[in-house]
């Protein structure tokens, strides 16, 4: 019996010593798959830019200018989704009976990997929005509005902790501040750093140590761009 007990405690241990390290082998995968997700989400914006001369806003709005859909929704066609898209009234809010179950979908394409989440339909890749930003509240963006500086450079969608998380469906968003201010207190989803996908829809792995200069590069949108009042 005592040989027994010797045994299993053996066994115990390795076990509690080979799980820390079978965690960290999956990471590596985990953020393989989620630079994948934000290129298919960048293929699908610029696809959509091809289709309709620009890319999609922030959000559609209402008669009254109330925010109802997200930028997430309307590109939903570009990631084979059209089934889906087609269940949704776009005249409605995200969150109206009548987009119930289009709203609790989980989406793959949507979904980190890496990210701890509450909710199936919950996502962490959320646009950057702002007057100076890839997204604007009203004006749709043109790749010809980067002007000079290129799309090289600019920071379209991020792939925020799970703390910022928002239903996929709904019209909210990063603001700049977010990519500002990121840093090793932030929790993020991957050690060290996350995801952001430019303007041209390449994907880079931004440290959590990303100079401030470095960042603010990222958002500032050239002169000739800023929407007219």
């Amino acid at each position: 019996m005592l040989e027994l007990v010797v045994v299993l405690v053996i066994i115990f241990v390795l076990i509690a010593l080979l799980l820390p390290a079978r965690r960290s082998a999956r990471e590596p995968a985990r953020r393989t798959q989620c630079k994948n997700n934000l290129k298919q989400i960048g293929l699908a914006l610029h696809n959509y830019h091809d289709q309709y001369g620009s890319f999609p806003p922030a959000f559609t709005v209402d008669t009254e200018g109330k925010p109802l859909h997200s930028w997430r929704t309307l590109i939903l066609p570009f990631l084979d989704q059209e089934a889906l898209y087609n269940q949704i009234d776009l005249s409605k809010p995200w969150d109206d009976p009548a987009n119930a179950v289009a709203s609790a979908t989980r989406l793959s394409a949507y979904s980190c990997p890496s990210a701890t989440l509450k909710e199936p339909h919950l996502t962490t890749y959320l646009g950057v929005v702002g007057e100076m930003a890839f997204f604007h509240p009203t004006v749709m963006r043109k790749l010809a509005d980067f002007g000079r500086l290129g799309t090289s450079e600019k920071v379209a969608v991020l792939d925020v902790n799970a703390e910022h998380a928002v239903p996929w469906m709904s019209p909210m968003d990063s603001t700049p501040e977010y990519l500002l201010t990121f840093g090793s207190k932030s929790k993020q989803s991957h050690p060290h750093g996350l995801h952001a996908m430019h303007v041209d829809g390449i994907v880079q792995f931004l440290s959590e140590d990303l100079p401030m200069e470095e960042r603010q590069k990222m958002l500032v949108m050239p002169l000739e761009s800023k929407p007219k009042k």
